[in-house]
């Protein structure tokens, strides 16, 4: 199965078993996370699919969390010539891997 979900105003394209980084959820490692905005829902060939308006009803992703951590250190610099002004800032975005577990 193949479905759409929105999680942390994205949206992301997940399968079984499929692994991806979202932005930061609740909980810890090992907790299991339940995503209920599915915007679509196909099989795997792509014969039957439910679109949602916005969202499916009564459908479900559940994933396990894997792992909450930090992304690389984004440098964001303000510079203008001639007046020597510089500065400098950065900043590490908190995220959640989350492993797919079931689509139904």
């Amino acid at each position: 199965m193949l479905a759409v979900i929105e999680t942390g105003g994205k949206q992301y394209i997940v399968t079984d078993g499929s692994s991806l980084k979202v932005e930061k959820l609740e909980g810890v490692e090992g907790d299991k996370v339940t995503f209920d905005k599915v915007l679509l829902l196909a099989d795997s060939e792509g014969k039957e699919v439910k679109i949602g308006t916005p969202y499916l009803e009564g459908v479900t992703v559940e994933a396990l969390l894997e792992q909450q951590g930090r992304s690389r250190k984004v440098r964001v610099v303000k510079y203008k010539r001639k007046v020597r002004y510089k500065r400098a800032n950065g900043h590490r975005q908190h995220f959640s891997k989350v492993k797919i577990s079931e689509v139904k």
